[in-house]
C-alpha cells in the first residue's frame, strides 16, 4: 500500500503536525494514525481516548512493527541511499516523504575518547538494527517503511578535534562567497538527517537517540547520544506528490506537485551518481560533504505568473511548455537541459526576456556536463511559524562544488539586462540558515578527529 494513496489529506496533515511537534505524546498519536502502515498494536483500550486519536495517560504504549535491519550488510558509505529508495516509472529516485533534521552540539571530550566513540557507534547501530535501510533494496517497493540517515560534522567540530578537512568550507565562508550574509550560518557541531515514508519511524528514531524509549521496533536501546550530543535545533519537512497542496495554504499549487514551486525535480540528468560526489582519497575517502539550508519562498509572487512563465524560469525558456506538462511530468527521466542551453544564458535573455534556473545551474556542471550536487531533500518545512519555507540538502565531493552551483544562480554572474524576477528562481528565495558538513564513511562516522587522524 502506498502512503500517497492511503493516507488522505487528513492523515497527511495530522502526521505532519505530529512530526513537527515531536515528543512522546505526538509519537503515540502518530503511531495510532499510521497503524495500518506500521502494524502497531495496542495493549490498552480498543478505542482512542482524547481528541484526534491521541491516547491520554501513561499506561498505554504502542510498538512499531516494520522490517528490521542488519548493520553489517550496509554500504561503507553513509550516503549510499539510491539503491534503497523508491524509483518512479522513469527511474528517477523518490526521496521518502518524512524528513527530520537534528542540529547537534558536541558535549564530549576533546579529543573524543574511545568510550564516547563506541557510545555513538552503538547508538547508530541500534537504529540500523531496528529499521531496514530504506526499502531494504526492494526494487518493487512503493514506499519506504525503513529509515535512511546520515551524520555529518561541521568545521567547528573539526577545529576542536584535529583540523578541518580540505573538502569542507565553513558555512560563514560559503555564505560570503555566494554573496549572502555570513550571519545566516548555523552553529551546529553535527547534523543528523533522517528520512522515512512513515512519520512514526523518524520520531521513534529520535526518541531512541536521546534515551526517551527503552525499545525501538523490538530492539533494546542500550546506547544513546546522552552526554555526547545535545539537540540544539530540530527541523521537519515533507516532500512528495500532492503534499505541498495538502499542507500549505496556497490554492495556486498544483494538486499533484511534489514541491511547493509546482514542478518535480530529481531528473536523472540533473543528479550525479553517488560515485561522482564521493571523496576519492585522503583521510575521509568514501565520505562526502553536505550543505544543509533552510530557505524561504515567496510563493504568492511566484504564482502571480502564468504557468508558461514559471515553466520557463524553472527549466529553460527554449523548452516547449506543452512538453513539460503541469508539474514537469512530461519530461520523463530527463530535464533535457543541453550544453547549448547552459552556454546561451545571455542570448536567451535577449531572445525570450527570461532565463531558466536549471539552465543557469547547468553552467556549473563538470567537464563532462555532469552535475556536481546530489539533492537529498527539498522538503516543505512543516515547522515553519509563518510563510513558506523549505529544507534543502545537497551532497557534493567538495563544498566548492556547492559554491559554484549556487553562484551560477546569481543575476550578477551574467551580462544581461533582465529584471531579477525573470532570472530563474533566485529572486523568489531567501536564505534563512546554512550549514556545511563532512559526512564520513560509515567506519569513521562516530566522532572522527579531523585531518590529523
Amino acid at each position: 500500500m502506498s502512503p500517497d494513496n492511503e493516507r488522505g489529506i487528513g492523515r497527511r496533515e495530522f502526521v505532519a503536525t505530529a512530526v513537527a511537534i515531536g515528543g512522546a505524546s505526538a509519537l503515540s498519536a502518530c503511531q495510532e494514525r499510521e497503524r495500518d502502515l506500521v502494524g502497531t498494536e495496542s495493549d490498552g483500550p480498543s478505542e482512542p481516548e482524547g481528541a484526534g486519536g491521541t491516547r491520554t495517560g501513561t499506561d498505554t504504549e504502542f510498538e512499531l512493527s516494520v522490517p528490521t535491519g542488519n548493520p553489517d550488510a550496509l554500504s561503507k558509505r553513509q550516503h549510499a541511499w539510491n539503491y534503497a529508495v523508491v524509483h518512479d516509472a522513469h527511474g528517477n529516485t523518490v526521496i521518502p516523504q518524512q524528513q527530520l533534521i537534528l542540529g547537534l552540539s558536541y558535549e564530549g571530550s576533546t579529543p573524543p575518547t574511545e568510550a564516547e566513540r563506541e557510545q555513538v557507534e552503538g547508538t547508530l547501530r541500534t537504529l540500523e538494527e531496528a529499521f531496514q535501510w530504506g526499502t531494504g533494496g526492494n526494487p518493487s517497493a512503493s514506499f519506504t517503511q525503513g529509515l535512511l540517515f546520515m551524520l555529518g560534522y561541521s568545521a567547528s567540530y573539526f577545529e576542536r578535534t584535529g583540523g578541518v578537512p580540505e573538502q569542507l568550507v565553513p558555512a560563514e565562508d560559503l555564505l560570503r562567497r555566494v554573496g549572502e550574509d555570513p550571519d545566516k550560518a548555523d552553529d551546529f557541531d553535527a547534523v543528523l538527517l533522517m528520512n522515512s515514508d512513515i512519520g512514526s519511524v523518524v520520531m521513534a528514531a529520535e526518541a531512541a537517540l536521546f534515551g526517551e524509549i527503552e525499545t525501538i521496533n523490538g530492539v533494546e536501546v542500550t546506547d544513546t547520544f546522552e552526554g555526547v550530543f545535545s539537540k540544539t535545533d530540530r527541523r521537519t519537512g515533507m516532500v512528495g506528490k500532492g503534499i505541498p497542496a495538502d499542507v500549505l495554504d496556497n490554492d495556486s499549487i498544483p494538486e499533484s506537485a511534489p514541491l511547493s514551486m509546482g514542478f518535480k525535480s530529481g531528473y536523472r540528468d540533473s543528479q550525479p551518481s553517488e560515485d561522482r560526489i564521493t571523496i576519492r582519497e585522503g583521510p575521509f575517502a568514501g565520505g562526502t560533504t553536505m550543505a544543509i539550508s533552510r530557505l524561504g519562498i515567496d510563493l504568492d509572487r511566484w504564482y502571480d505568473q502564468s504557468h508558461e512563465e514559471r515553466a520557463a524560469e524553472m527549466f529553460c525558456p527554449a523548452h516547449d511548455t506543452d512538453e513539460i506538462g503541469e508539474i514537469g511530468e512530461k519530461l520523463g527521466a530527463e530535464s533535457r537541459i543541453t550544453e547549448e542551453n547552459a552556454r546561451s544564458v545571455e542570448e536567451y535573455a535577449e531572445e525570450y526576456d527570461r532565463v531558466g534556473h536549471t539552465q543557469k545551474v547547468a553552467r556549473a556542471r563538470d567537464d563532462d556536463f555532469v552535475p556536481t550536487i546530489l539533492r537529498r531533500s527539498e522538503g516543505v518545512a512543516t515547522d515553519a511559524a509563518q510563510g513558506t519555507e523549505f529544507n534543502f540538502s545537497g551532497l557534493q565531493r567538495h563544498v566548492d562544488d556547492f559554491v559554484e552551483t549556487r553562484k551560477a544562480m546569481n543575476t550578477d554572474e551574467y551580462d544581461d539586462d533582465l529584471a531579477a524576477e525573470d532570472h530563474g528562481i533566485v529572486d523568489y528565495l531567501e536564505t534563512l540558515h546554512r550549514e556545511t558538513l563532512l559526512v564520513p564513511p560509515r567506519s569513521q562516522r562516530a566522532l572522527p578527529t579531523g585531518i590529523d587522524e
